[in-house]
């Protein structure tokens, strides 16, 4: 059975001060009625109904993402207890998949993509899924470049492994990191490199043994994990069992401590950096398809309508003589003058104000916030 993990952590600093602690980036409805994370769900039909979408994030997020999408079942919503990035909570879904069902194959999407085209991003994440199943390998999607971005990693393209579905796919030569932009011009002009689109898909055996392979630390501290879910939910399967007895308590109490003596001590680290960039069986599919990573405002602006002068608002907001500008107003009117590449986002207890080309220095406003101990705005 084929299964997908949404991505859903994380506290989505660089958009902040909207997105916060307790109300995340996926839990926000930037750019249309919907969250990201809504949208995430629904943009997967009919190719996964809902008992068959796992979702990752922290304990504070789970409650808000869980109540915007209630068709998915509760025990589909995994909690990671601390961020330790993408290898870890990728391993803590695989583990509890793989206790539900280790035949299973996985999709790992993210909640933060805007993608255009659904049918077609259905159609490439089922070729990618049978790739991954015949193959026996781990796959990744490319996202066909429109310009040299220094926003994204890149993957080199080899040898074709034939067409799945109508798509081809072919062997990775080598991921590059997001390079300077001549770099990136040069690998366009070459050809055969595509965006590293951070989505990935396996059976849940074969990243369960590259993990064994290339993360053994990270790999032993899954299975005492792994081990202690099972005897949870040998717990639970006891026949007869009519309620929470003594036995299912302690079961669920052994899980609690394993978790908390364990996830502690996990190391922090990309799928990328601890599993792609190393493993040896790896295939990409590249696909031309509209696609934002939103990670920050600037990435925002491609996906908000703009008046003729390039600025994007929202709320109360007039604009005289500004060009290139991003202003999302609160309660109270924003009026601006000569704006040039601005972002100007109101909140009821912050206010941001950045050129747009210092759209990745938020984050560090986050990280002076906390070191002040102002908890209150993060």
């Amino acid at each position: 059975m084929d299964y997908a993990l949404i991505m859903a952590g994380g506290a989505g600093t660089r958009l902040w001060p909207i997105s916060r602690e307790r109300l995340p980036k996926p839990a926000l409805k930037l750019y249309s009625d919907k969250s990201m994370f809504q949208i995430a769900v629904e943009r997967l039909a009919p190719l996964f109904d809902p008992a068959h979408i796992l979702v990752v994030a922290g304990p504070t997020h789970i409650p808000v993402l869980a109540s915007q999408v209630p068709e998915i079942p509760s025990e589909n919503f995994i909690i990671e207890p601390q961020g330790r990035g993408t290898a870890p909570a990728i391993g803590l879904a695989a583990v509890h998949l793989a206790e539900r069902d280790p035949d299973a194959a996985m999709a790992v999407l993210t909640a933060d993509h805007h993608i255009g085209d659904t049918e077609e991003f259905r159609r490439v994440i089922a070729a990618a899924l049978k790739l991954a199943r015949d193959e026996d390998c781990l796959v990744t999607l490319g996202i066909t470049p429109s310009s040299a971005s220094t926003q994204f990693g890149y993957i080199q393209q080899g040898k074709s492994m034939g067409k799945f579905d109508g798509f081809e796919a072919f062997r990775v030569n080598r991921f590059v990191e997001k390079p300077p932009l001549e770099i990136a011009q040069k690998m366009l002009e070459e050809g055969g490199f595509a965006w590293n689109s951070g989505m990935f898909m396996w059976k849940v055996k074969t990243i369960l043994q590259q993990f064994e392979d290339l993360m053994p630390e990270l790999h032993e501290q899954l299975m005492r994990i792994a081990d202690a879910l099972s005897l949870a939910n040998d717990a639970h399967r006891a026949e007869g069992t009519l309620r929470l007895n003594e036995a299912e308590l302690d079961a669920d109490k052994h899980l609690r401590e394993v978790m908390e003596t364990v996830w502690p001590n996990v190391a922090k680290q990309t799928i990328d950096y601890g599993i792609m960039e190393k493993a040896r069986n790896v295939g990409v599919i590249p696909v031309q398809m509209e696609w934002v990573d939103i990670g920050n405002w600037d990435n925002l602006m491609e996906l908000l309508p703009l008046d003729e002068n390039s600025n994007a608002v929202r709320g109360d907001v007039i604009l005289l003589n500004s060009h290139g500008s991003l202003v999302m107003g609160g309660k109270k009117l924003i009026a601006g003058a000569g704006l040039e590449d601005l972002i100007v986002v109101d909140t009821p207890d912050a206010i941001l104000v950045c050129r747009r080309d210092q759209v990745g220095e938020v984050k560090r406003i986050v990280e002076a916030l906390k070191a002040a101990g102002r908890n209150d705005l993060i």
